[in-house]
């Protein structure tokens, strides 16, 4: 094998591996909000769960990155461990696809196929038209890829040593050991079984040599995962344990299969084409694994929580659970990675207003310290979120995507401010040491105000997680607004004359009237939720 050779095998993984690149990128633009809503539908239904894990690793082509999205659901609460398994069990089916598409004689298309898509994104104006061009470039320049990989390995059938090297993986332990470290390295079990499908075109190996090769690559997929989990909450780290175990009982599971029973013989049987073998050995161990591991999905669950023991902490944590760097890589699953950060800080803002409301009239001193790590919390993910927002609108984006960004940089400032409204409300509190020197009258005007205010925080979050136009919803909302501003004039005027009749002093006066200012604002800040998510959904 000469240097001509070396540099057309280097030159052809370079085409095969941005050729799935491109293919992806387009798969997940074309597929946009429809792809977020499959993620809303991770649900406890065991099938169900299964399904949006093939669908969403089908479209974006990585197992890995569903992980990582689950392990970001897990550790913002959204989602059980026991919802989770079942989207980690389908993932393992639907990274499956590109190795399918790459065992079809479609080679031929190749050139046609770029053609095609570089006419598309060029004379076509739709965003939807071009991005399907794009799809149909990746397409023709991965079989392109391929195509040049095979005939630069073929020289390699006549050097004894590589097939002498090939003989060795044979062997389980090595066969594993090689295909997770080449699949952990790439991060892409879909490109690693490429390259593997590539050496079986040329004739160098067939699939009884790259068998433990392929069962490895599974396990080796797991590494993304497990790199994404450092830093989470348990939860995370348990769902990509799960994901680790299912591939290592699974390759555990095939390993005496192969030994002892005609599973090579049986998959030949099935394709005389070397690419279609090893797409069809993948596609049997994934969803023959999924089979069996499914009616024992509890026992996974229970087993990873054995392995990361412990409890989860009741504070918030100053860190971000749904956002990574490598997510800006897929802008439709970066865009509704972002909202579910910001979703998180709305009910975090919710909760720290209602906790300091709670602490004013009954003073608690954890709840204290709980609010304050509170908002050191919605301080770093106002900052977080909006160095992450000028990234993704740096992206590629929908219009509609484009102008739900938009609107996230307004509602996290929004969510900010009421945080520092609900510290105020706290450091009244402490002011006096817990001790209230108001009169029953304006202890009773203060609790129907904060009832009032957290009724619009309510209604605005609901309003802004809807993600949907809602006329009636938002009138309500503005109501409301109006009656808190007119509550404050009444309130205001009901303490002057408190106090004339000398029921309270002149100091515990204007904290009443700083109190009502820090109320009506942060009702002023909760209608401006509103106001964003409604010029985003009906712009």
């Amino acid at each position: 094998m000469d240097l001509t050779h070396i540099l057309s095998l280097a030159g052809g993984l370079g085409l095969f591996l941005f050729g799935m690149k491109i293919m992806g990128e387009g798969l997940e633009l074309v597929a946009g909000s429809k792809l977020r809503g499959l993620l809303e539908k991770l649900t406890s239904n065991p099938l169900l769960g299964v399904l949006v894990g093939v669908v969403v690793t089908g479209a974006i082509q990585s197992s890995s990155a569903t992980t990582v999205m689950v392990v970001g659901f897990l550790n913002a609460g959204l989602l059980g461990l026991e919802q989770a398994v079942y989207v980690i069990l389908g993932a393992n089916i639907g990274t499956t696809v590109t190795s399918f598409l790459i065992g079809l004689k479609l080679n031929y298309l190749a050139p046609a196929a770029i053609l095609l898509g570089v006419v598309m994104v060029m004379m076509f104006k739709k965003k939807m038209a071009q991005q399907s061009g794009m799809v149909i470039i990746g397409f023709g320049i991965l079989f392109m890829g391929m195509d040049t990989m095979s005939s630069a390995m073929a020289p390699l059938r006549d050097i004894p040593e590589f097939a002498q090297l090939m003989v060795q993986f044979s062997n389980p332990v090595l066969g594993i050991l090689a295909g997770a470290v080449l699949t952990a390295v790439i991060q892409s079990s879909s490109a690693s079984v490429g390259i593997v499908q590539a050496m079986a075109a040329s004739g160098v190996v067939g699939l009884g040599g790259v068998i433990y090769i392929l069962f490895g690559q599974n396990i080796g997929t797991c590494a993304t995962a497990l790199l994404a989990s450092v830093g989470t909450n348990r939860a995370g780290k348990r769902a990509a344990m799960i994901h680790l175990l299912f591939n290592v009982i699974g390759t555990l599971l095939f390993i005496p299969i192969t030994m002892f029973l005609p599973f090579v013989p049986f998959v030949e049987s099935l394709s005389s084409d070397p690419k279609m073998q090893i797409s069809l050995a993948h596609i049997l161990f994934n969803i023959v694994v999924t089979l069996v591991m499914l009616p024992f999905s509890q026992l996974l669950v229970k087993l990873a929580a054995r392995l990361v023991p412990g409890k989860e902490s009741e504070y918030e944590e100053m860190r971000l659970h749904f956002l990574d760097e490598r997510i800006l890589q897929t802008p439709p699953i970066a865009v509704a990675q972002v909202v579910k950060e910001v979703e998180r800080m709305a009910r975090i803002a919710s909760r720290n207003f209602k906790l300091a409301v709670r602490v004013f009239f009954k003073p608690d001193k954890e709840l204290r310290q709980q609010i304050r790590q509170n908002e050191r919390v919605l301080n770093f993910l106002n900052h977080s979120i909006t160095r992450y927002l000028v990234k993704i609108h740096a992206l590629d984006l929908m219009e509609a995507d484009n102008r739900l960004i938009g609107s996230m940089f307004h509602v996290i400032n929004d969510l900010e401010r009421v945080g520092d409204h609900a510290e105020n409300i706290l450091e009244y509190s402490e002011q006096f040491d817990g001790e209230l020197p108001f009169s029953s009258g304006a202890m009773e005007e203060l609790k129907d105000m904060c009832e009032r205010v957290q009724q619009i925080i309510d209604q605005s979050i609901a309003f802004f997680l809807e993600h949907k136009p809602n006329k009636e919803a938002s009138d309500t909302i503005i109501s409301a607004e109006e009656e808190i501003d007119d509550l404050v004039l009444t309130l205001r005027s009901h303490h002057v004359a408190r106090l004339n009749a000398l029921e309270c002093s002149p100091e515990v006066g204007i904290t009443f009237v700083d109190i009502l200012t820090d109320l009506e604002r942060v009702s002023d800040h909760a209608t401006n939720i509103m106001y964003a998510a409604f010029d985003d959904v009906c712009a």
